[in-house]
């Protein structure tokens, strides 16, 4: 089953952004993957746990944790920026 896990990767450089894609490239099950070195957001998606996801891509020896997703909660983005 394919999905999208989204990341936020503590990244600085371009660097930091290959570290990112080595290990995403080797690992099994990734269709495709997205990497916002200004956002600091990764995106991932195939058929992946998001856990694996995270545990792989912490080896690069970046802070990472999931991404916040706010929306997914039933909350409008901008509803919680405004609180």
């Amino acid at each position: 089953m394919s999905q999208t896990v989204v990341l936020k990767v503590g990244m600085s450089c371009e660097g930091c952004v290959g570290a990112v894609k080595r290990v995403l490239g080797k690992m099994e099950g990734v269709e495709s993957y997205d990497i916002d070195l200004k956002e600091q957001k990764v995106t991932v998606k195939g058929n992946v746990q998001p856990e694996s996801v995270l545990q792989t891509v912490s080896k690069t020896g970046k802070k990472t944790t999931f991404w916040e997703a706010e929306a997914s909660e039933g909350k409008p983005a901008e509803a919680v920026a405004a609180a």
